[in-house]
């Protein structure tokens, strides 16, 4: 199958300014992501999705390709990453050919390994009738436990009320948080439907040291903390 690898990095980062191209164990937060990228087997190029020419200049420099800067319009704070997803599959098949499938691996995630991207598209190889698959951490949290919601009154009640008692968490139906560390999808799908749920979805579960998402401050100082104590700056990639 033919498979594309693309990662998207806006320049107006609020929660983290200059996110994409801060420094993360010695080397651009964006370069983690293009490094996993090339070293899988399945991957051969990467192509950045960038609408800033600094970023775009970073990703050229570690071995990306940025043949495009992204229209504003797909670029602001209210744009959709999906029509951002659309835009890209659109030029690759107009300057190259078609392509069968798609992958995003958003540099939000630098922990991220080979094997979480290649479990992705092994499912997607696999099985004619998936149309995307994303990968997800076994949630802290349950809506069956400990999660509540507020009611107008003011009280406070579970977000999914369960049939019976639960009194440990470990009893609720297991439930999973979606992580940034990979996403792929066939073309077709992306550019049919509005979203990743309105089609088949498979996942592979990653351990949550793999699946940190860099979106505060807070997070890019437990990221900083985790470079550090796995000294991911000095290892090849996983």
């Amino acid at each position: 199958m033919r498979i594309r690898a693309f990662i998207f990095a806006r320049g107006g980062s609020k929660g983290v300014p200059r996110k994409n191209i801060r420094d993360l164990a010695g080397k651009p937060l964006i370069a983690h992501a293009i490094e996993i990228a090339r070293a899988c087997p399945s991957l051969g190029t990467v192509l950045v999705s960038t609408d800033d020419a600094e970023i775009a200049e970073v990703a050229r420099a570690h071995g990306a390709q940025v043949p495009f800067l992204r229209p504003a319009e797909l670029a602001g704070d209210t744009a959709s990453e999906w029509l951002a997803w659309r835009h890209a599959i659109e030029w690759v098949a107009k300057a190259e050919g078609e392509f069968d499938l798609f992958v995003s691996l958003p540099t939000t995630s630098p922990f991220r390994a080979v094997e979480d991207v290649e479990a992705c598209i092994r499912i997607l190889r696999d099985e004619p009738q998936t149309d995307v698959v994303a990968t997800v951490k076994a949630a802290d949290r349950s809506p069956y436990f400990n999660m509540v919601r507020i009611n107008e009154d003011g009280a406070a009640q579970l977000v999914i009320p369960p049939s019976g008692p639960i009194l440990r968490r470990q009893d609720a139906p297991a439930v999973f948080d979606m992580t940034t560390v990979c996403y792929v999808a066939r073309t077709s799908f992306i550019r049919e439907k509005a979203g990743l749920f309105e089609g088949r979805l498979r996942v592979v579960e990653v351990p949550a040291e793999r699946a940190l998402d860099i979106d505060t401050p807070f997070d890019f100082a437990i990221a900083e903390y985790l470079a550090e104590t796995r000294k991911i700056g000095s290892l090849p990639p996983q």
